[in-house]
């Protein structure tokens, strides 16, 4: 008998808790929706946030507050990387696009990337910004 073969189906919860309105559960992401979820997750963690796994995360939230140079966009771009290649095996990076936007004193991010087993690739646009 002939097999299908099936792609993994990703889920995740939503982090804005918004009850489902006729179960009230709380709503699961599901496909590349929850991948971007979990890609946003881990380059806003900050190390030492997740209390049993404190090498998880990124110091992407501690260079904003440093000068808004090229040299820090790189270094932003660096953890990126970094941090999607050590925890998210379900993507693949394909560039991480930091730019200084002097105007707003932050940084806009451009991160590509394709879902294993998928052919068309993910875009995610992001304003970095520092947080009082």
């Amino acid at each position: 008998m002939a097999q299908i073969a099936r792609h993994p189906d990703y889920s995740d919860l939503d982090l804005d808790f918004i009850p489902h309105p006729t179960t009230k559960d709380v709503v699961k992401k599901i496909g590349p929706d929850a991948i971007k979820r979990s890609v946003r997750n881990l380059i806003f963690t900050n190390y030492y946030d997740k209390l049993f796994r404190p090498g998880i995360g990124s110091s992407v939230n501690s260079l904003l507050f440093e000068n808004s140079y090229p040299l820090i966009a790189n270094f932003i771009s660096n953890a990126i990387t970094e941090v999607l290649h050590n925890y998210e095996p379900r993507i693949s990076v394909d560039s991480v696009n930091v730019s200084v936007s002097n105007d707003s004193n932050g940084f806009n991010v451009a991160i590509r990337y394709t879902i294993l087993n998928k052919s068309l690739p993910v875009l995610i646009n992001l304003f970095l910004e520092r947080i009082r």
